[in-house]
């Protein structure tokens, strides 16, 4: 059995401006400059959701956040950040309540993987506290090179797209139609050296992704739209998200 510690982070809402705000900085530093500490990353999808901040209880440094923004039914999809990017119509008769998660972000340099927990463990209680069907998001790739991620590409390919009744469409209009590009099979220890943390979260519980990754030039970043149905979340993973946001982190 695992021992029990007393954790080094603390996840809280933001409450005004001035934790929006340091969130940004935080998202302009894992996105865009590691070393720019003031230029922040806004956009208007920012006055419409929830905030998370995961802080390190000793210090107070913020090192990670992401927000969270409800829908009511899959029509509710064209007010989403995704539906930017991906042609969403096949998910509009979607019945259950949706979250979509966004700007996830961790303090560049850290690797510490009681805070990807505790995150996870943040959206489990937003889930279960609001009857979410259906999280949502788009997963990012650092980096505009396809060929960097190939072994991730042809993994999701083989392993991981979406059922074909919510499959997204092409909508953005630079894009790596990798579905179709890619014909080796993935080196599979290579494919997870190189996939986001996040994506590699939701793969694990029963997720999927688009058949095509959005090219964003603006935050250098390759992203596949990634679904995750909370019911295909297999049990013990679900308990222990649960057992996690209860108190307490395993190691």
């Amino acid at each position: 059995m695992g021992s029990f510690r007393q954790p080094k982070y603390r996840a809280r809402v933001a409450t005004g401006p001035a934790d929006i705000e340091a969130a940004q900085r935080l998202r302009y530093q894992a996105f865009v400059d590691a070393g720019d500490l003031h230029r922040r990353d806004c956009d208007a999808f920012d006055g419409k959701c929830r905030h998370i901040l995961i802080e390190e209880i000793r210090t107070g440094r913020l090192v990670c956040c992401f927000r969270l923004l409800p829908l009511d039914c899959g029509r509710d999809l064209p007010n989403s950040y995704a539906a930017q990017y991906y042609e969403l119509s096949r998910l509009h008769d979607y019945p259950g309540r949706m979250v979509e998660l966004g700007r996830f972000c961790i303090l560049p340099g850290l690797r510490d993987p009681d805070i990807l927990r505790l995150a996870w463990s943040e959206m489990a209680r937003y889930v279960d506290e609001n009857a979410v069907d259906m999280l949502f998001g788009c997963s990012s790739f650092r980096g505009i090179d396809a060929d960097a991620y190939a072994d991730a590409f042809a993994m999701l390919k083989e392993r991981h797209l979406a059922p074909k009744r919510w499959l997204p469409r092409v909508k953005a209009p630079d894009v790596f139609r990798y579905a179709r590009r890619l014909r080796s099979r993935p080196d599979t220890r290579r494919a997870l050296l190189t996939m986001p943390p996040l994506l590699r979260s939701y793969l694990a519980m029963g997720g999927w992704v688009s058949d095509h990754a959005v090219v964003d030039r603006d935050l250098g970043t390759l992203h596949v739209f990634t679904g995750l149905e909370i019911s295909a979340i297999p049990p013990a993973r679900a308990a222990i998200l649960r057992g996690v946001a209860g108190g307490g982190v395993s190691v």
